[in-house]
């Protein structure tokens, strides 16, 4: 089922999201589902589960293509449930990012270039991945929302934030400035 999207402003999400004890129920599975309906229905590239008024620790991702970020390589379909990560070497690098919480809008955002990240999928199993670019940035931009923090709380310099097709009227960004 396609969900609302809670757009930035509304203050459930900025709040921390609670971890879950359960990883078999099927009220999660069915959260799973609604989360990738909304996700793809809105042609997104990763959501959390505070995104639509769910106050739990759980972030989907993944896409072969986004037309949203068309110049971004594929991102393994994944689901993550009470997730963490860490950043490996590498620094950080400023890319621009978008989100189904602030729509039509597009910011200059620092995240770590590589990560090491994990939690517990869909199955109850644990994951853990490393990532790097694209994959990396969507993972920390996903948690971040578990944290109650939106895109642009991350951002340096806010005259690198505004609407998409303003600052992009010949199209969307790379995924690197």
């Amino acid at each position: 089922m396609i969900r609302e999207v809670l757009r930035m402003g509304d203050p459930r999400l900025l709040r921390q999201a609670q971890t879950l004890a359960r990883c078999d129920s099927p009220e999660l599975a069915a959260l799973v589902r609604d989360m990738f309906d909304t996700m793809l229905h809105l042609d997104g590239a990763g959501l959390a589960a505070p995104q639509i008024g769910e106050n739990v620790r759980v972030v989907i991702f993944g896409f072969e293509h986004n037309s949203r970020y068309p110049d971004a390589e594929p991102v393994p379909r994944t689901v993550l449930i009470n997730p963490f990560w860490e950043p490996l070497a590498g620094g950080q690098e400023d890319a621009w990012e978008g989100c189904l919480s602030v729509p039509g809008m597009r910011g200059l955002v620092p995240r770590h270039r590589s990560i090491r990240y994990g939690g517990i999928d869909a199955q109850g199993c644990p994951i853990e991945r490393q990532a790097r670019g694209f994959h990396a940035r969507v993972v920390q931009h996903e948690c971040d929302h578990l944290d109650g923090v939106l895109y642009p709380m991350r951002m340096r310099d806010m005259s690198r934030f505004g609407f998409a097709d303003v600052l992009f009227p010949d199209g969307l960004p790379t995924p690197q400035d």
